[in-house]
């Protein structure tokens, strides 16, 4: 599957929750939209009653301007991007509209040569010497970058997976998996770090980076975000340590980039929130949270 594909794939799941209300089942919406309740409601409990809904749409008379909610699109494997058919579609969605479009993948630390498979892709970014000390690659990385700006898009940055060498769990971290053939999310990537002090600076080599590379101009207009989805199989540790993982993070991005807008994760369908805890989701969208020790 290329990223074209997956990229249609994404948006018919959103267009298919918001169409759910035009169908003739009355519940339609209802149960299309309980898959994804952040609240952890039951969803083998019994069906709501059923209701009639009505709509009434009255196209002569402006309300306002439309703000466009498609401007974020994301894909699993990060290295179609610089590839012919990623080009190509990444050049179309810079063309929707005249506010910035934002681009988030996955596997952007994730150890690796960058040769693709489905649901897979690595940068090689991070290593390590015989005695343990890093070694930082920025090729892959910056021709994933450059892509996007080039194209005017705005990185979504997605802090993760966990490079082979940090990996608590690296026995099982994938190596030139079969193109065609889907790569399980729970392996040695999933991982938290052996050293917490080396994944911060990973943080914070990379920050300083983009910001060398790219000025503070434009690297300021970019949004971040810690690790995708934890509450599920993306993560193979406690929530307390994602916490750990989140904060160290932080620390290590703002040392270079005093002004970046970090955010938590994107977290997958169901109690996402509860996975999190709701007092640190609370502190971390009030930028609270406590500086790593």
């Amino acid at each position: 599957m290329n990223l074209s594909a997956l990229a249609c794939f994404r948006a018919a799941r959103v267009v298919g929750l918001l169409a759910a209300s035009s169908l003739t089942h009355p519940n339609a919406f209802a149960q299309a939209s309980s898959s994804t309740n952040s609240l952890g409601s039951d969803r083998n409990g019994p069906a709501p009653a059923e209701f009639g809904v009505s709509i009434r749409v009255e196209a002569d008379k402006p309300k306002g301007p439309l703000r466009p909610i498609w401007r974020f699109f994301g894909y699993d494997e990060p290295n179609f991007t610089y590839q012919k058919d990623g080009r190509k579609l990444l050049t179309e969605l810079s063309l929707l509209g005249s506010e910035p479009v934002f681009i988030r993948a996955h596997h952007l630390l994730t150890s690796g040569d960058g040769v693709p498979a489905l649901k897979w892709g690595s940068t090689g970014v991070y290593s390590e010497d015989a005695n343990g000390t890093a070694t930082y690659s920025w090729a892959i990385l910056d021709q994933i970058f450059d892509t996007w700006r080039e194209r005017g898009l705005k990185p979504l940055v997605e802090v993760g997976f966990m490079p082979e060498a940090l990996s608590t769990h690296p026995q099982d971290y994938p190596h030139h998996p079969p193109v065609h053939q889907k790569v399980s999310p729970g392996l040695g990537f999933s991982y938290p770090p052996r050293d917490y002090a080396k994944w911060s600076e990973l943080c914070y080599q990379w920050a300083r980076h983009d910001l060398e590379r790219y000025g503070p101009n434009e690297v300021d207009q970019w949004q971040w975000e810690v690790w995708n989805e934890p509450n599920i199989f993306y993560w193979k540790a406690a929530p307390e340590e994602y916490h750990k993982l989140y904060d160290f993070a932080v620390q290590g991005i703002r040392r270079a980039l005093p002004r970046a807008r970090v955010g938590g994760p994107h977290t997958a369908g169901g109690p996402g929130g509860q996975f999190l805890g709701i007092s640190w989701c609370i502190a971390c969208a009030a930028l609270t949270m406590p500086r790593a020790k």
